[in-house]
């Protein structure tokens, strides 16, 4: 977020999106959550008032759709754009930004303190974002959060939710993963998002059936192991299956 002067006039100063930036980490095996930290020391004291971390947020323009605002925070934080993103929940509650650093906070950016944020979350593999830029953003396991600021644990909460309830029944667990992936990947993806151990063979059996997942003729490369063979995923043949049953169980 920015107190510049000049845009006071062009935001909208009590809307805002907070983005929930998921990365699957294929080395950790882990769900990560992209967080910035938020900083504030003033002259006359010898210790921070604030120090914590938030979600990547900005008010919305006058001129923009809460969808616009959401690209473009996306962006400026990571470079990327065309990224999987789902509106999942709006938070209003009036004592939402009441803590006592989210007040010292608002008041030394000019925010206003009764602002009302449009979550999104939104996938992708934490190899693709370049973390060097003037956020400094740093990738946190879902289950290792740091101190939170405003009510940001409570919207990461929201939307993991969200994530968990739609991986069952939608092919968003693919968005996390690079094009080309083993069964394994796959299978380390799900139980990260889920946060439970699947049975390895009962998983390959089911997965490999689906006509959707698209064996390659492909192997890994630049492993010290027996190399797993690749798959993609196919968007198309899991929309032309869909519209005609209209459910699919991933």
């Amino acid at each position: 977020m920015s107190s510049n002067a000049n845009f006071q006039t062009e935001i909208i100063p009590n809307i805002s999106v907070d983005c929930v930036i998921f990365g699957f980490d294929k080395n950790t095996k882990s769900l990560n959550v992209l967080l910035i930290e938020r900083f504030l020391k003033f002259d006359d004291s010898e210790v921070p008032s604030v120090n914590d971390y938030v979600l990547k947020g900005f008010h919305t323009y006058e001129n923009e759709s809460v969808d616009e605002t959401a690209n473009r925070v996306l962006k400026e934080l990571t470079g990327l754009e065309q990224l999987y993103k789902k509106q999942f929940k709006v938070f209003g509650d009036p004592n939402r930004l009441k803590n006592e650093k989210d007040i010292i906070w608002a008041q030394n950016q000019h925010f206003s303190e009764r602002t009302i944020t449009i979550g999104y979350y939104i996938l992708l593999p934490t190899d693709v974002v370049q973390i060097k830029n003037k956020y400094n953003p740093q990738w946190f396991p879902i289950n290792q959060l740091p101190e939170l600021g405003f009510d940001h644990k409570k919207i990461i909460a929201e939307a993991y939710t969200d994530l968990k309830e739609d991986a069952l029944s939608k092919p968003i667990v693919f968005e996390l993963l690079a094009d080309k992936f083993t069964i394994k990947d796959l299978q380390d993806t799900y139980e990260a998002i889920l946060g439970v151990e699947i049975d390895n063979r009962n998983f390959r059996r089911k997965l490999i059936t689906k006509k959707y997942i698209i064996a390659l003729d492909e192997k890994q490369t630049g492993v010290s192991k027996k190399p797993s063979q690749l798959y993609m995923f196919s968007k198309d043949v899991y929309q032309k299956i869909y519209k005609e049953s209209y459910l699919i169980n991933i």
